[in-house]
């Protein structure tokens, strides 16, 4: 038997959207991930711009940490899996917007690190990367996605000390590049997708892949190794 659709894909006038909800926190679970993949694959081939959006309130909380505490093995397995994901992300050779609908810890702030655009909404919510603060170490490739989208003189603040922003100082450190009223958030990460995919498509991946090629080589020739450090080797 199939999981329950919990990620929901549709492509309207060359706009992909990808919204998560799995009706609580919108943790990155073996399923979430799943489905999540399978959104990205049909995204690259069916459209010309991408928008990856959560449920009201909850953008995402970041791995499932029943799973990440349930032994060193399916922390491996989760990590490596959601590693992947984040990266076909930040290599998707398309605009991707962000439309960061309320909470996004630990590996929700990744995925808008990953995305090319990323809008929030006004509120009380919470954004960045808390893993620290909760006794975990950082992967290299939080750190590196860190490095390469947030403001260099927050830097440590935002990772080692492991700061948490309400949306507005999320957009001064660097999480978020703009954001809108709750009822504006869906139109404003629309018409960002409908102007960016008027860019030329081959031009467009081509610099998106030279800009960032350091970073994916730096984190792909890592990620295992870094994965055993943390966890331990696979058996």
């Amino acid at each position: 038997m199939s999981d329950p659709a919990i990620v929901h894909y549709q492509v309207e006038d060359g706009v992909a959207l990808l919204t998560m909800d799995d009706g609580k926190a919108n943790a990155l679970s073996p399923a979430m991930l799943e489905q999540i993949e399978d959104a990205l694959a049909k995204a690259k081939s069916e459209a010309k711009a991408l928008v990856i959006a959560g449920r009201p309130g909850k953008f995402s909380a970041g791995f499932d940490l029943k799973v990440m505490m349930s032994g060193p093995a399916a922390a491996r397995e989760l990590v490596g899996r959601g590693a992947e994901m984040l990266m076909k992300i930040y290599e998707l050779p398309m605009p991707v917007v962000a439309a960061c609908t309320g909470h996004a810890v630990a590996g929700g702030a990744l995925i808008l690190l990953a995305s090319d655009v990323r809008i929030g909404v006004l509120g009380d919510f919470k954004i960045g990367l808390n893993e620290v603060a909760i006794g975990m170490t950082l992967p290299i490739l939080a750190q590196e996605l860190a490095r390469d989208r947030l403001l260099p003189t927050r830097l440590a603040e935002a990772v080692l000390h492991a700061t948490l922003y309400g949306p507005v100082d999320a957009v001064t450190v660097g999480y978020l590049d703009r954001v809108e009223v709750p009822d504006a958030l869906a139109g404003a990460a629309r018409e960002q997708a409908v102007g960016m995919m008027g860019l030329p498509r081959a031009a467009y991946a081509a610099t998106k892949r030279r800009l960032r090629r350091a970073t994916i080589e730096h984190i792909r020739s890592t990620l295992q190794a870094d994965l055993e450090e943390l966890t331990g080797p696979a058996k």
